[in-house]
């Protein structure tokens, strides 16, 4: 049974997304270090930024890429009954749209 992305490419997507929020976070660690907002309005001022909101939006994808991968690998090595596996995948597959769809609200609630 083929379920998707695996072997290599599933260990190119868990690396390549890991790699970007290493960096995404190493970003906002060094711009808020720097230049911390002195209030909620100027931070939003700046999450609201083409730039910055489609960096956003893209570590979100990454992270929730990231978190199938793994935990697909989980189920598909620790569900023992092969009949549980099917129904994991699909709480979890459910579970990820919704975090996804909900993100993507906030981000673009904050566009304006």
């Amino acid at each position: 049974m083929r379920m998707g992305v695996s072997g290599l490419p599933a260990w190119l997507v868990q690396r390549a997304s890991a790699v970007y929020m290493l960096v995404f976070i190493v970003y906002l660690i060094a711009h808020f270090g720097f230049d911390p907002p002195d209030s909620f309005g100027s931070w939003r001022a700046w999450i609201a930024g083409p730039a910055v909101s489609l960096a956003t939006g893209v570590f979100f994808c990454a992270l929730l890429a990231h978190v199938w991968v793994g935990m697909r690998d989980v189920i598909l090595d620790y569900v023992r009954p092969m009949a549980a596996r099917p129904p994991a995948l699909a709480v979890l597959a459910a579970s990820l749209l919704i975090l996804g769809a909900w993100l993507a609200r906030i981000l673009l609630r904050s566009q304006g």
